[in-house]
């Protein structure tokens, strides 16, 4: 067993916080008040990237750097307004959330969403309590590459051996990986099999903790 001191870099959307629907809602709704479409399965193809990355994909073309900004602070407004409303916590995160506190583990949010949005969603679930701080990979090289985790991995004041990521997406999962961390990787949108690259995938955090960690070699403080 690996008795080392571990540290869990959270993804957000999807993770933590089921808002899948409410980001397809919102890109769909300021899409169409900027005269472009967006179906569902092409929605699903850049979901778990940030803004900037996926805007040339949704659209079909790379808009300049002042529409695609327009677009963005839309969406986003919009997102707030729904997510804060109808998204949910996915099921069992906050019993994990909880035993990592109380176990000692220390935990930080590395999502690509705009601070904001991580802060409105914390606030609405009362999860600030759990996390040492937040990182944004906002205007950070999207995932697949590293730079999130590799961010808020620098950020901890004290000496972490081995940091797990946990993530809900193929480009979170290849991140982590790309990282050098341990990955674990919940289902809650995907199916087992596009995840296989994690360490470690799981349909919720309705198992155990510790039996995860367990499985992995690591144990907590």
């Amino acid at each position: 067993m690996n008795t080392a001191k571990i540290g869990f870099l959270w993804d957000m959307d999807g993770t933590i916080v089921d808002t899948k629907r409410a980001h397809f809602e919102a890109f769909r709704d300021a899409f169409k008040s900027f005269g472009y479409d967006l179906d569902w399965e092409t929605f699903e193809g850049g979901f778990g990237r940030n803004n900037h990355s996926i805007l040339p994909l949704y659209l079909g073309f790379t808009p300049d750097q002042a529409l695609a900004d327009e677009i963005i602070a839309v969406k986003e407004q919009i997102f707030r307004k729904i997510a804060l409303k109808s998204s949910t916590l996915v099921p069992g995160v906050e019993s994990w959330l909880a035993a990592a506190k109380k176990a000692g583990i220390s935990q930080a949010i590395a999502s690509s969403a705009p601070i904001d949005n991580i802060n409105a969603l914390m606030g609405r679930f009362d999860l600030h309590k759990y996390f040492d701080f937040s990182v944004s990979g906002a205007k950070l090289p999207a995932k697949p590459e590293p730079d999130v985790f590799i961010k808020a991995s620098q950020k901890f004041d004290q000496t972490i051996s081995q940091f797990v990521v946990i993530e809900d997406s193929v480009a979170g999962v290849q991140a982590g990986k790309r990282a050098g961390m341990v990955c674990i990787a919940v289902a809650s949108h995907l199916k087992k099999s596009e995840l296989v690259m994690a360490d470690f995938v799981i349909d919720d955090f309705t198992v155990p903790m510790v039996h995860v960690l367990s499985e992995l070699g690591l144990t907590a403080p």
